[in-house]
């Protein structure tokens, strides 16, 4: 399997951090690029990677043609970047970083060259649909749809279930309960949690792999609509695959 490069959008989410980490730890990306509203600090980076494959940029949202990221020529393109209404501050920004930003900053990344193919990750969420009336689900949805026209050679989606294994600066209680729910159905049902390192290794694998080397036990399925098809693996296939 020849080298490729990866761009990685929402670097500093709790599985964003991880998505970079394994990147950074394997050798089949000779180019990581991580280009957001803010980057890792060279503290929290692995030892010996400050320098060398890691390109990373700071980049205004709302000024994304002047970001570059068209330059890279990347070959896979990682999407981590998410927000909730609370921490946005109203729906409508909630949908602006959740959805706009997430799919002009895609389009943007997009290659002009017809014969460079690339791949597009993206870490949507378990019940994710275009059609719901709650805002989180639908904007989920609609991103999807929105990526998948983007015309990428290969568009995946994840919906992974409860983040197992989140560290974030704040504390969300309901978050919390909900873990002890979904902590119970992992007994039972792989469909219910996954561990971030494990989803974050999936990604990374999809994004080696693509969608006709993904292994016929995870479970991927065709999604979408006409003219707005993608790759979906959910939080079982999800667990499956970061654990190969």
């Amino acid at each position: 399997m020849s080298r490729k490069s990866a761009l990685l959008i929402g670097a500093t989410g709790a599985v964003g951090k991880k998505v970079l980490s394994e990147l950074l730890a394997r050798d089949e990306w000779y180019k990581i690029g991580e280009y957001g509203r803010r980057v890792t600090t060279p503290e929290d980076l692995p030892p010996g990677q400050r320098e060398g494959r890691l390109e990373q940029r700071v980049i205004d949202f709302e000024n994304i043609d002047a970001a570059g990221l068209k330059n890279g020529q990347w070959d896979v393109v990682f999407v981590t970047l998410g927000t909730t209404r609370a921490q946005a501050g109203s729906a409508e920004m909630f949908e602006k970083i959740d959805r706009e930003y997430v799919v002009n900053a895609c389009r943007a990344a997009k290659s002009e060259d017809p014969a460079h193919e690339q791949r597009l990750v993206y870490l949507s969420s378990a019940g994710a649909d275009a059609t719901s009336h709650v805002l989180y689900p639908k904007s989920k949805g609609l991103t999807e749809l929105a990526l998948a026209r983007l015309g990428y050679s290969d568009t995946i989606v994840f919906r992974p279930g409860f983040l197992r294994g989140a560290q974030r600066p704040e504390k969300r209680v309901g978050e919390t309960i909900f873990g002890y729910l979904t902590g119970a159905l992992s007994r039972v049902t792989a469909s219910a949690e996954i561990w971030i390192p494990v989803l974050a290794k999936s990604m990374v694998n999809a994004g080696l792999l693509g969608s006709s080397g993904i292994p016929p036990e995870v479970g991927a399925q065709k999604a979408g609509q006409d003219g707005a098809q993608f790759t979906l693996i959910g939080n079982k296939g999800a667990n499956i695959l970061g654990r190969t």
